[in-house]
């Protein structure tokens, strides 16, 4: 296998996806995420200074390029002398596994594509899924997610996490705002060794990102083929933002956050909440006003009980989601936005 032609492919389908796509963060997003693509591609490592100067020369070629690439098509990969769709992630990871490699291709968040290789630290079957844990990247696009679930295959993604981590450490660093992400945080030695917190926090949280995964799956499973593909029929709309909280918190009320309370987990319990923000909080306020009770009373029983309901409330939610699609269709958005707002837990 030519390793260096499937990586230079993949990457180049990185950066068409990045072309069409990268446009549609807001500006200050846009250029946090560029700072670490740039960190990432250049291999700083983490706490080092990055060169301004360089970042400004290196971001005006790579969206020369992007430009450039705006009309080009996605390129299939050559592997063992057979040729893949990049979105047939089966069968490309069937030929690279033997190889020690992992891809993934196919269709995020409101619709985007996401790809990328890496270098696979371990897989396991669990029940008809798989579950790929990957750690050094070799390609990849702006938008690089921890973790992902396509087709029942369920991908972490170890150095993404970790970069997720250090964007927190440094977020963090810059506020210095006392709450759940400082509570987290504080369970790791970063002043003294950097690398070592970083590796252990990725450890930790990475068992708690396969738990949400797998209650994707168990949640998925409940509700059917149907909902995924009503997901892919309203992209970018509120519908379909609320319908994938509405989700998460299905999966989160069933696997992870019970998961989290009974093995005693309470820096992976703070830092969950530390990023428990955007439309997840706005649909459902008692889950952090129960965490806030928790931690400043130690009443754990009102939150095991918040769960306990979210998890029936979020799940009736889905299905009056579902009957909202059956019935109207294409013209069902409005009609599940008022759902879930009218819904709110």
């Amino acid at each position: 296998m030519n390793y260096q032609d499937v990586i230079e492919k993949v990457q180049h389908n990185c950066h068409i996806a990045d072309a069409r796509f990268a446009g549609e963060y807001t500006l200050c997003i846009y250029l946090l995420k560029m700072r670490e693509y740039f960190r990432w591609e250049k291999q700083y490592p983490y706490g080092h200074p990055l060169p301004n100067a360089d970042i400004g020369t290196w971001l005006t070629e790579r969206e020369q390029h992007w430009h450039d690439l705006d009309s080009a098509d996605y390129q299939d990969l050559s592997i063992n002398n057979q040729s893949y769709s990049p979105f047939d992630s089966k069968g490309i990871n069937a030929a690279l596994k033997p190889h020690g490699l992992v891809y993934s291709g196919g269709l995020g968040q409101h619709g985007r594509p996401h790809f990328f290789l890496a270098e696979l630290t371990h897989d396991k079957a669990m029940d008809d899924y798989q579950i790929y844990v990957a750690d050094k990247e070799l390609a990849r696009d702006l938008t690089a997610p921890p973790a992902m679930s396509l087709d029942k295959t369920i991908y972490i993604r170890r150095e993404s996490l970790r970069r997720m981590l250090w964007e927190r450490l440094e977020e963090w660093r810059w506020h210095k705002n006392e709450g759940a992400m400082s509570r987290a945080l504080s369970y790791y030695d970063f002043d003294t060794d950097l690398d070592q917190a970083l590796d252990e926090m990725t450890q930790h949280e990475s068992d708690v990102l396969m738990q949400h995964e797998i209650g994707e799956i168990y949640a998925g499973r409940q509700l059917g083929e149907e909902w995924q593909e009503m997901l892919y029929s309203m992209p970018r709309s509120a519908a379909e933002l609320m319908s994938r909280a509405v989700r998460d918190h299905i999966a989160d009320c069933q696997i992870t956050l019970p998961e989290l309370i009974k093995q005693e987990r309470f820096a992976s319990l703070h830092f969950y909440f530390g990023n428990f923000q955007g439309m997840r909080k706005k649909i459902f306020p008692a889950l952090p006003d129960a965490y806030k009770r928790w931690h400043e009373q130690g009443e754990l029983d009102n939150l095991i009980k918040v769960i306990e309901h979210g998890e029936k409330h979020w799940m009736h939610v889905a299905h009056q989601i579902l009957d909202c699609h059956r019935q109207q269709a294409d013209s069902s958005e409005q009609s599940i936005v008022k759902q879930v707002e009218d819904n709110l837990l």
